[in-house]
């Protein structure tokens, strides 16, 4: 009789530990289902287009790890080859960064690098904060001098570490120039993807350009091809393949097909931020599923209604952001207006910026009139 008891309550005992381990595997699995998966959020754009002040409004926020143009690191590693030879390479970089994949980098950097060797690192604000610097807080509104003079010391490991501690990852990259190549991230089921599209007028960006010619030389002949970037027709023929690709994109963007791309596209106009910077952020905000802080609302209307006059061309700072992105009217020749328009004429057309006929009309054109609303 002693001996079914004693079997009995072995029975029951392995009854209630299979119903135990049952129990912790189910309410580990509830709680990581619970845990919702970061958002990614690429914000598409060509150079001189306001892209790293749009970039600036998700760094700041302190749900964003934001990382500015981190394929900067392929195109001078491979700088001899063309913008699309090496779109697959940006594209898995871009990838690896979503999925805070740090890894990626050792192909492109020195293996003794650090967190400071990273493209403008210190335009991220995830970056100078814990855990990647412990002299600022997360909620802190971070410059990026202050963060460079501070924070450069730290070890490139701390890249990943903080990328992890996100809710969302943004990344701003001016080296696509076709959408479809974004179409395996759009469908890859471990990224949450939203594209925001920036563009901005293109007499602007010619202008802005006019100003950086040597900054951009390197990224210049690797999108278009040293050949094409010589003499006076040089900068049109630069023109002509930025404003191109606008249209590749938002039209591959705004169609119904395929179908993932619904509500995973926006096209944003910088003249429409600098005209409403608050409210244009907020849109972007909703698309990204992000909470608009009262501290970010001040700090984004502090910093576009300021007095200066943007003459440094790649720091973001307080400026008359409206007046400076409308400068382009009193300083370039309407010869070169007419050239431009010409070159980016579908472009315009299709993005809702209007033609200028005159040299008068020129000076005299309400916004109004100049720009059509979305």
């Amino acid at each position: 009789m002693v001996k079914p008891r004693r079997v009995r309550v072995l029975l029951i005992l392995v009854v209630l530990s299979f119903l135990l381990i049952h129990f912790l595997l189910c309410s580990n699995n509830v709680h990581m289902e619970k845990k919702p998966s970061p958002v990614h959020i690429l914000i598409l754009s060509s150079w001189r287009s306001g892209s790293s002040f749009t970039g600036q409004i998700f760094s700041q926020h302190p749900s964003v790890f934001y990382l500015m143009e981190p394929a900067w690191h392929v195109w001078v590693k491979m700088y001899q080859n063309n913008a699309k030879v090496l779109h697959m390479a940006v594209r898995d970089l871009v990838r690896s960064v979503f999925l805070c994949d740090m890894s990626v980098f050792d192909a492109y950097m020195s293996s003794q690098k650090k967190k400071s060797d990273l493209f403008q690192w210190e335009t991220s604000r995830a970056l100078c904060s814990p855990p990647a610097c412990d002299s600022f807080s997360r909620s802190d509104i971070i410059t990026a001098g202050n963060c460079k003079t501070i924070c450069s010391k730290y070890p490139f490991s701390k890249v990943e570490e903080a990328c992890k501690t996100y809710s969302h990852i943004a990344v701003k990259e001016v080296r696509f120039f076709d959408l479809k190549v974004l179409y395996p991230l759009l469908t890859d089921p471990s990224l949450n993807l939203k594209i925001i599209h920036l563009v901005r007028d293109p007499r602007a960006v010619f202008r802005s350009r006019e100003k950086t010619v040597a900054d951009l030389k390197l990224d210049t002949n690797i999108a278009v091809g040293s050949q094409k970037t010589q003499g006076e027709m040089g900068p049109y023929n630069t023109m002509q393949v930025i404003c191109k690709s606008h249209v590749e994109i938002y039209k591959a963007g705004s169609q119904a097909i395929p179908s993932f791309l619904k509500d995973r596209y926006l096209l944003v106009r910088y003249e429409d931020i600098v005209r409403d910077p608050v409210a244009r952020a907020a849109q972007m905000y909703r698309f990204a599923e992000l909470h608009f802080t009262p501290e970010l609302q001040k700090w984004i209307h502090n910093i576009t209604h300021g007095k200066g006059h943007g003459a440094h061309a790649f720091q973001i700072g307080s400026r008359d952001a409206l007046r400076v992105s409308q400068a382009w009217r009193k300083i370039l020749p309407f010869q070169k207006i007419e050239k431009v328009q010409n070159v980016c004429k579908d472009a315009m057309d299709l993005l809702g910026y209007r033609l200028v006929q005159s040299e008068e009309e020129q000076k005299n054109m309400s916004l109004d009139l100049l720009f059509a609303q979305n």
